[in-house]
């Protein structure tokens, strides 16, 4: 679990990148999941955009993905959605 001031630091680098993956009107499908967990051993920071045709909330999409890929939450603002996970082989991001 990530404290406020973790998860400001992560805010702050996820201010520094572009979105690394979309999320249309199929929602979260299992195969989504295998590229965000992919995604997140190679970057442990992923930002999402949730495209308008969506029926899925920021909230709600940042709140399944934690819970198919066992992520953090560290923001869902508008149609952004920015997750954390550590990388089990190869960690660069290192959290006071």
């Amino acid at each position: 679990m990530l404290n406020s001031k973790q998860r400001s630091k992560l805010k702050a680098m996820a201010n520094k990148i572009e979105s690394t993956y979309h999320i249309g009107k199929d929602g979260i499908t299992d195969m989504i999941v295998k590229e965000l967990l992919a995604l997140l051993e190679a970057r442990e920071l992923v930002k999402i955009t949730i495209n308008r045709n969506s029926d899925l909330s920021a909230k709600d999409a940042m709140s399944e993905i934690c819970n198919k890929t066992g992520s953090e939450p560290v923001l869902a603002i508008g149609s952004k959605v920015i997750i954390f996970k550590r990388s089990m082989k190869n960690p660069k991001i290192v959290l006071d």
